[in-house]
């Protein structure tokens, strides 16, 4: 999968901006603040409809507009040719036409390109919460099939319905919200035991390969553990839900489910959120990636396209050249505020200077 052609209006601080893309590497080159992420967040957005930044949609519209655009010439593994075009609105509803053709529902467009992004946030992996553990393996499964996106959003609309409902028992537990209770638990585990299962699935077929990446990078062999054993699963989370009900209507929200799992992840047998340096946490961190992305690719049989945002200032050289000599075969897009090592190999550079290329 490659995407050609690149053109922004009105997003973040293009006005107008057109880029044409390599199918091997391109390199984005620019001085801080000019512009080289905005691009690299609009590729993403092509493929996941939101901000890897986190950035809410009104941000990515450029100050003073109503809408920005989003359009890209997308090539598949065929060369067969689609035409992307997403309008953000600054307020109000979001439009998404594949080919001249509009979209029902933006979502749809989901799984029609496959972006992998590395950038110097991608620490919050090993460092932050289970939450961002959490976001990575979901939005894995969701990069290799479209359907747990839906999966994972009737997931949340059931633990906030849950949880509104536990709020109004305020403590106690009345046959009214016991009823009610028993269906929503019973929706609840039906859908939660099947994506615990996909996710489990996944994290034991990610060990290998993060493994190896991890190697690769550092070059060193240190054993990489990745776990994901939340206790629910052993029982099923209908059982579950029921021995946990007295503390959730004591405390008013659901103590257990997928919401509120975590995958642990060791280096060399300690925990790495606490034991690691900074240098073996990024280490990690970029192999999660890597392995996600290598997955992805001997999964579905397409290479995502991959973007390094600002990746090689937060490596010393030995991994930085590491990573560039292990980075798999595709569409490649690095973004850097200073000039390029060799190993990169870019076979187009361009310049980025005021959200305009020079």
């Amino acid at each position: 999968m490659i995407v050609s052609h690149l053109e922004l209006v009105d997003f973040r601080n293009y006005a107008s901006g057109t880029f044409e893309l390599t199918s091997g590497t391109t390199a984005i080159i620019g001085d801080n603040g000019q512009g080289k992420t905005n691009l690299a967040e609009a590729l993403a957005f092509l493929a996941t409809l939101s901000s890897f930044r986190s950035a809410p949609g009104d941000a990515l519209v450029r100050v003073g507009a109503s809408t920005a655009i989003i359009r890209a010439t997308v090539l598949d593994d065929d060369g067969r040719e689609s035409l992307i075009e997403i309008e953000l609105a600054a307020a109000g509803r979001n439009r998404v036409q594949v080919n001249r053709q509009r979209l029902q529902r933006v979502r749809d467009l989901l799984g029609t390109v496959r972006v992998t992004v590395f950038s110097p946030d991608d620490l919050i992996l090993v460092k932050g919460s289970p939450g961002d553990r959490r976001r990575y393996l979901d939005d894995t499964l969701v990069a290799l099939a479209v359907k747990y996106d839906t999966v994972r959003l009737e997931i949340d609309r059931i633990v906030r319905q849950r949880n509104t409902l536990l709020k109004q028992a305020a403590g106690r537990l009345t046959d009214e919200i016991e009823v009610t209770l028993d269906v929503w638990d019973a929706k609840f585990a039906d859908i939660a035991d099947q994506f615990g299962y996909a996710r489990s699935t996944l994290v034991a077929r990610l060990a290998p390969m993060v493994q190896e990446a991890y190697e690769q990078l550092a070059g060193t062999s240190t054993p990489i553990d990745l776990v994901y054993e939340p206790p629910w699963r052993s029982s099923g989370l209908g059982a579950a839900l029921a021995a946990a009900r007295p503390l959730d209507i004591r405390r008013g929200v659901s103590t257990v489910g997928p919401h509120r799992d975590e995958l642990t992840l060791s280096i060399g047998g300690l925990p790495s959120r606490t034991h690691a340096s900074q240098g073996e946490q990024r280490t990690l961190a970029l192999a999660l990636r890597l392995a996600g992305h290598r997955l992805v690719t001997d999964r579905t049989g397409s290479a995502p396209v991959l973007v390094l945002d600002d990746v090689l200032s937060e490596l010393d050289d030995h991994r930085a050249t590491a990573l560039l000599d292990h980075l798999p075969s595709g569409q490649v897009i690095i973004t850097t505020a200073s000039e390029l090592p060799p190993a990169a190999c870019a076979d187009r550079i361009l310049r980025v200077r005021a959200g305009h290329v020079v």
